[in-house]
């Protein structure tokens, strides 16, 4: 195989895997974890079932990964927008917002993730995880924690709090209260980042994800086998 072929193979790997991935993500969202099929999102991919199982060992795997994705992808997008900032706080902010707007906008599908991370299968190493842990480490360091061993796990475990408390059936809490005690547990002021009742370009609530599961280098970052994932702490 010539230097030039191995490159176009790659290049159709990552395609398919990134379809399988917003393929996963569309129907959980559309149908929920149970009534969603490994071969319906290889039907919605346009992909071979048997290319599900070359790429991830089960569903929940491919799920996990997908969220994942959608929520590094998310938040990269808030950080990144315009006007772009390296503010800590307006950082913090941006962070807080993306993750609240995401369980806010995709109830199922964040209810399903969460609710997956509590399975008997348990967290799923794997790179979009990864990479969403740099970038809340990141917004962790900018905002001024001098340990960020500490500092990432614990915003960690407050933004998976006010997730739950959102997406509980029946019982979810809005966003303004948990928004509210986030800001004042990282001494924000209301007006950073995203207010209720504003919107930002390309909010959570457009229901067309393909831009985060197409090209840029995130995307096109090699994705480890799953044997390989370096050791981490669930997101």
């Amino acid at each position: 195989m010539t230097p030039r072929s191995a490159s176009v193979n790659e290049e159709l790997r990552r395609r398919s895997r990134e379809r399988l991935l917003q393929a996963a993500v569309e129907l959980v969202s559309e149908r929920g974890y149970e009534a969603t099929t490994l071969a319906d999102i290889a039907d919605r991919a346009g992909s071979a079932r048997g290319l599900v199982s070359y790429y991830f060992p089960g569903k929940r795997q491919l799920v996990q990964s997908a969220v994942h994705r959608l929520m590094h992808r998310t938040l990269e997008e808030a950080l990144e927008r315009e006007p772009r900032t390296e503010d800590g706080r307006e950082r913090m902010a941006r962070t807080i917002d993306a993750v609240l707007g995401l369980a806010r906008d995709r109830t199922v599908l964040m209810r399903q993730h969460m609710a997956g991370l509590l399975d008997t299968e348990g967290f799923v190493q794997c790179p979009e995880q990864q990479r969403l842990a740099e970038l809340l480490r990141d917004t962790v360091a900018r905002h001024g924690s001098c340990d960020t061993g500490t500092g990432y796990p614990m915003l960690r475990a407050l933004l998976m709090g006010s997730v739950y408390a959102l997406v509980l059936p029946n019982a979810g809490m809005p966003v303004a209260p948990l928004r509210a005690e986030l800001f004042r547990r990282y001494r924000l002021d209301w007006e950073l980042g995203v207010p209720p009742g504003t919107e930002a370009p390309g909010g959570t609530g457009d229901t067309d994800v393909s831009r985060f599961f197409a090209t840029g280098e995130a995307a096109r970052a090699p994705v480890p086998p799953a044997g390989d994932q370096p050791a981490s702490e669930p997101t």
